[in-house]
């Protein structure tokens, strides 16, 4: 059953997440453990038409290594033919796919958050630079692991916390479905829909209410919302993330002011932070507390200028298939899109008209971190002061 799953996801990532073309190079950035899915991806790019197909593997056990014991003035080193790799696939537009989670949950357990917080790799502030020139068609989607299984299912045995992983997985990536790919492009044509309706009333800022957060998001004059599907400067429509239940947008990174609660976990550097409390003051995470692990984040939020401000408001209803399960994943790809959430760190361009490209928040990281539940309100206020219901018990109201 397992093989059949990995053969209809790898053709769901080629062909609806990536959409690889003919003549290009595809790469695959994936954990040891996801090389089944690195495989049958590699045979469905070639068969689509791929002209070469380039697997970067990441080993959790060799970056535990790196961080436990490499000088720590080194930790934030990344080597130059990474970053030139990087900005090299945006220049030879190649098709890009990252198989989640990379660094495998719980794998950096133990370790001083503080240095886990500086090691980056295998992500690259270059990475940002290239999505926002459009030049790649690229996806993020996830492949079940065993650590993952046992972070998400701790009161399975291992067997069975990774079957029920997977049959999770199929059911949100809609893989049970006569047509997966069919099945995305209705749910994609729902979400547009949604984030339509929100870009047309031109909230000024966005006002989250709920146990433990009262915070108010200022959003910029042309910020639109955007949904399941991103398209290159060549034209090629792809989903950057799947699965997908969000609608997103860039708020203003210096009118952000509150205090927010996390609903749920969120892996950092693989380490998962609970409890997560943050307040801002002037746009700025003036004070960020957790009950566990806060150290990760807060080392991550102190790496530039724009670390500690948001680059992202995203808004998920209820009808999603992710918040349904009930599961706590403890991923971020899966987490962020059963409810809403905002970013710390770099925002996408594409998300504001050309005349505010030069006020978006730029980083280094990107960090989502889930603030909705069913009893936390969210409120578009308009310039003019007006008070206009959006979420209400996790529907939408507009």
């Amino acid at each position: 059953m397992e093989g059949e799953l990995i053969e209809r996801l790898a053709a769901l990532t080629v062909e609806t997440g990536a959409n690889v073309q003919p003549g290009q190079i595809v790469v695959v950035m994936a954990a040891l453990e996801a090389a089944p899915l690195v495989r049958a991806i590699a045979e469905r790019s070639y068969r689509r038409g791929a002209r070469f197909v380039d697997p970067i593997y990441v080993d959790t056990a060799i970056k535990r290594i790196r961080i436990e014991h490499a000088d720590q003035d080194t930790l934030e080193f990344v080597p130059s033919w990474w970053t030139e790799r990087q900005l090299e696939f945006g220049e030879q537009h190649c098709a890009r796919i990252m198989l989640h989670p990379t660094v495998q949950p719980g794998g950096l357990a133990g370790l001083d958050p503080a240095r886990a917080g500086k090691d980056m790799m295998p992500a690259l502030k270059e990475n940002f630079q290239v999505i926002n020139a459009r030049t790649t068609n690229w996806t993020v989607v996830p492949y079940p692991t065993p650590a993952w299984a046992a972070a998400a299912h701790p009161e399975l045995e291992p067997d069975a916390a990774l079957e029920r992983l997977w049959d999770e997985v199929a059911h949100v990536c809609r893989l049970d479905e006569p047509d997966p790919s069919a099945a995305w492009r209705e749910r994609f044509a729902v979400l547009a829909g949604a984030a339509g309706r929100l870009t047309e009333r031109r909230f000024d800022a966005l006002h989250f209410e709920g146990p433990g957060t009262d915070l108010t998001v200022g959003l910029l004059p042309t910020s639109q919302f955007e949904s399941g599907t991103a398209t290159t400067v060549d034209g090629i429509v792809h989903g950057p993330n799947l699965p997908t239940e969000e609608v997103a947008t860039a708020p203003d990174p210096l009118r952000v002011e509150g205090t927010v609660r996390s609903t749920r976990p969120l892996e950092v550097a693989g380490q998962t932070v609970r409890g997560l409390r943050v307040r801002f003051e002037g746009g700025r995470a003036v004070q960020i507390d957790a009950d566990e692990n806060v150290d990760v984040l807060r080392e991550r939020c102190a790496r530039d200028e724009g670390a500690s401000r948001l680059g992202e408001v995203a808004l998920v209803d209820r009808e999603g298939r992710i918040g349904r399960l009930g599961t706590v994943f403890c991923s971020t790809l899966l987490d962020e899109n059963a409810a809403s959430h905002i970013a710390f760190g770099n925002a996408y361009a594409t998300m504001v008209g050309e005349e505010d490209r030069e006020r978006i928040n730029e980083s280094a990281i990107h960090v989502d971190f889930m603030i909705g539940a069913d009893d936390v309100a969210v409120t578009g206020v308009t310039a003019a002061g007006e008070r206009v219901p959006v979420l209400r018990g996790g529907d939408w109201q507009l």
